[in-house]
């Protein structure tokens, strides 16, 4: 029996078994392989690692596991999950039932991207959803920010500290006039119609065509799609959740434990704010707690 399971094999997967590696502790790591920001040629904000490739970031650090001989890695999903604190069975995608004593649900989001002709081409090249990510490399160009509602004028006040020319495309919403007022006080221009296209060349964005007809060109483009759970263990489980704007993350507790004894969560899954930095963190906090749940 490992002491742990980790589902989800990225940053805050693999932070969590590092922990736990060096604590001694039997671990298997479950992964599909499909991290959240595989679309991103660079990942930004890691200190150490800033401006590198996320998949060389993953790699090199799957390789420094190796040497903890107590990790082991697997190239798995976990279908369903049974069991309780001291006793839980994961059964894989391939037929292999697998048992520990905690649980620590990393699986991260995936983005539902629209369906609009060129989005999903210029997803994290030209189109990010993170200025914390990716403002400092486009600081000081044209911007624009699909609206999705209220939540958007935080990111209207946000963007400010990387460029102050700034075009709101409200895609169909009805933006109040005091919002409105707000915006043209800020010198933000606002654009209505629906988001129809985005032409660009091989990513790199050239105008957002809308259904008025009309094509506005911006030098990158900052959309928040909604976002769900990579996997749906946590609903099966019956964990309990909180509501965001844009999807759902799992609740956790200050030691990042879930409604149900000895599962834990990190990263995306139980932070709406996506970042590597704080998912990296999360996973090493949840796995340091999950070992000392374990503690006689």
């Amino acid at each position: 029996m490992d002491d742990v399971i980790i589902i989800g094999g990225s940053f805050a997967g693999l932070a969590g078994a590092l922990q736990l590696g060096r604590a001694r502790r039997k671990i298997t790591v479950l992964d599909t392989g499909l991290p959240r920001n595989r679309f991103a040629a660079h990942s930004h904000g890691l200190l150490g690692h800033d401006h590198k490739a996320p998949s060389d970031i993953l790699a090199a650090a799957r390789q420094q596991l190796l040497r903890y001989p107590t990790i082991r890695m697997v190239n798995a999903r976990a279908d369903s999950v049974t069991g309780a604190a001291d006793n839980f069975s994961v059964l894989t995608d391939d037929g292999e039932t697998l048992k520990s004593r905690r649980l620590l649900l990393t699986y991260g989001v995936s983005d539902q991207l629209p369906a609009i002709p060129g989005f999903a081409e210029c997803w994290g090249k030209s189109i990010v959803p993170c200025p914390y990510c990716d403002g400092f490399e486009v600081a000081g160009l044209h911007w624009g920010l699909v609206y999705s509602g209220p939540q958007s004028m935080h990111a209207v006040t946000l963007f400010g500290d990387w460029t102050d020319h700034l075009t709101l495309f409200a895609d169909g919403h009805d933006i109040p006039a005091d919002l409105r007022a707000d915006l043209a006080r800020r010198k933000v221009a606002v654009v209505d119609g629906k988001l129809i296209a985005i032409a660009h060349d091989n990513g790199k964005l050239a105008t957002v065509n809308l259904d008025t007809g009309h094509h506005v060109a911006v030098d990158v483009l900052f959309a928040h799609p909604r976002n769900r759970p990579s996997a749906c263990l946590h609903e099966k489980l019956g964990l309990d959740i909180i509501e965001h704007p844009l999807g759902h993350t799992v609740k956790t507790d200050d030691r990042r434990e879930t409604s149900l004894p000895g599962i834990y969560a990190a990263g995306d899954l139980a932070n709406p704010m996506a970042s590597v930095t704080l998912a990296t963190s999360s996973g090493a906090m949840a796995a340091i707690f999950a070992q000392q749940s374990m503690l006689v």
